[in-house]
């Protein structure tokens, strides 16, 4: 008897320390955010080696004298959380913290301001209100307007969120130059939908000078952007209508949206390609839920990312049965889709002369929720040269769904190697890229 209280009160021990570490997680991203207010990590990294303590303090603007002992105890948490590592008794960066550099060209240091604001957390309070009445998000009952409408009157915001996203298309573009040059080839022209200030855009114009692209989005939005030779900007509305082109791209776009305007926003692509002689491809940068593959950590960064698409958009995350029912919903009725294992792909994904869908899965869980964000950790090389280019044959949407081979879609780890100090990119540690091919409906 004895044993077995001992045995239930060491299980409530844990159980109560798994609660308390739920309810305090928001300390984590809270602490970071605060680490980069003060501007601790650029900081460091202007020095040039591991600070200790008393100079960290020195450089750090307006510390009141007696609260050396608060920056001691924030990096302590950040160290434990892997964004500072202590060497030769100083503080370093680790190679997760170089991706919260101000000036880094894939810096996520604006997302992190962005998402740790008391607009997010509010909006989070309201979701039990939210699953009771007709409210389309909880972002609304919480702000009275839809999180675009919310930016458009907070200038910071929306500036936190733009340079968020021309961060993240800066990276996503690198890997589409880089990894993806298959998918562009024999293309002659293509339109970025709702692509910003154009950073994909732009880069793919770079890296194919005869591609002609153009980026379509709302006036406000291109107003005053100059193109270039093969790029130039569109003012349009992507219900409206969209631009004939070979390819269209949609990076990040329909998770933010419903179901059924999905479908509205693919069926105005497949016009847009049906236009054109030869036929075209649509283009995807999204993410693939999957609730059973990958470690832990994976799986829960792309649940946090679909809380914040349930919060702040009508969209969602979607697994693969829901892409497919989108692409039949849309007219597509065939298509088969091939791995590319992260940055570091080499799959065949020869274009064709029918109607093709590239959905191409920039699983981008750098930053996915408020109160996680000690979850962007680093990792080295393992598993990278697993290759999945063996899966190869098309998958055909049957009655039943999608068949062949889905069980074989792993997600893997992706890093950004070079000439440079390898640094790890946990962030992209999903990336998948899936070629769709897809045949409309007569």
């Amino acid at each position: 008897m004895a044993s077995s209280n001992g045995e239930q009160s060491s299980e409530l021990l844990q159980a109560q320390a798994h609660v308390w570490n739920h309810i305090f997680n928001f300390i984590n991203s809270m602490s970071l955010k605060c680490a980069i207010q003060l501007g601790i990590p650029d900081i460091i990294h202007r020095y040039g080696k591991p600070m200790t303590l008393d100079e960290l303090v020195d450089a750090l603007p307006n510390i009141k004298k007696g609260k050396s002992h608060g920056v001691y105890r924030l990096m302590r948490i950040l160290t434990h959380s892997g964004f500072f590592v202590e060497e030769n008794k100083g503080y370093w960066l680790t190679p997760t913290c170089r991706l919260l550099l101000k000036d880094g060209p894939y810096s996520t240091t604006p997302y992190v301001q962005a998402t740790a604001r008391s607009h997010f957390n509010e909006a989070m309070e309201h979701v039990s209100e939210w699953l009771q009445n007709e409210h389309q998000t909880a972002f609304e009952i919480a702000h009275g307007m839809t999180f675009w409408e919310y930016a458009g009157h907070y200038p910071m915001l929306n500036h936190l969120f733009n340079d968020s996203m021309a961060n993240d298309s800066r990276l996503v573009s690198s890997i589409l130059v880089r990894d993806c040059k298959h998918v562009f080839e024999g293309l002659n022209s293509m339109v970025d939908v709702a692509g910003g200030t154009g950073n994909v855009a732009r880069a793919i114009a770079e890296a194919f000078p005869c591609l002609k692209c153009i980026v379509l989005d709302l006036p406000h939005v291109v107003a005053g952007l100059v193109g270039t030779q093969n790029l130039s900007y569109v003012v349009g509305d992507m219900f409206e209508s969209i631009p004939s082109a070979d390819a269209i791209l949609l990076k990040w776009i329909l998770h933010d949206w419903s179901d059924e305007d999905c479908v509205k926003i693919l069926m105005k692509c497949k016009a847009a390609i049906s236009s054109t002689n030869k036929g075209g491809k649509v283009i995807i940068i999204d993410m693939i839920m999957d609730n059973e593959k990958g470690d832990y950590k994976d799986i829960e960064n792309k649940l946090f990312f679909d809380m914040v698409m349930m919060i702040n958009t009508p969209g969602k995350e979607r697994d693969e049965k829901e892409w497919a029912k989108l692409f039949q919903d849309a007219g597509f009725t065939h298509y088969k889709i091939t791995p590319i294992l992260g940055l570091r792909s080499n799959s065949d994904l020869s274009p064709t002369d029918t109607s093709q869908l590239d959905a191409i899965q920039a699983a981008t869980s750098s930053l996915s929720s408020f109160n996680d964000i000690q979850h962007n950790e680093s990792y080295g090389d393992e598993g990278i040269n697993q290759t999945l280019s063996d899966i190869n044959e098309p998958l055909v949407e049957t009655e039943d769904g999608p068949s062949q081979n889905t069980e074989r879609l792993e997600l893997v780890v992706g890093c950004q190697g070079g000439g440079r100090a390898r640094i790890s990119l946990r962030w992209l540690r999903m990336v998948q890229a899936c070629a769709l091919e897809v045949e409309p409906q007569p």
